[in-house]
């Protein structure tokens, strides 16, 4: 199981990412209010602006201070590390 850094030594499970995306639009505030209102958000932020909004196969939103482009960053980072490796090995 890969995970993913999201900050802040909060990990989570990259088979399990749907999609990562920015904060700003309407739809996307909406869909954080409605995560809260059932109880599935999980602000991963600690206090700091939210730059990120991850979607989960579970149903689960959270919440990250990191941006998108980081994010996206690490997870294309651990599959080029598994790649070298399956080369190597």
């Amino acid at each position: 199981m890969k995970l993913i850094n999201i900050g802040f030594g909060n990990m989570v499970s990259a088979q399990r990412l749907l999609s990562v995306i920015s904060p700003d639009s309407a739809p996307v505030k909406r869909l954080v209010q409605e995560a809260r209102d059932r109880g599935m958000l999980i602000d991963a932020s600690f206090g700091r602006k939210t730059r990120a909004v991850l979607i989960m196969d579970t149903d689960h939103v959270i919440l990250s201070a990191l941006e998108p482009k980081t994010i996206r960053g690490r997870v294309a980072g651990d599959e080029e590390e598994e790649d070298r490796e399956d080369e190597e090995g």
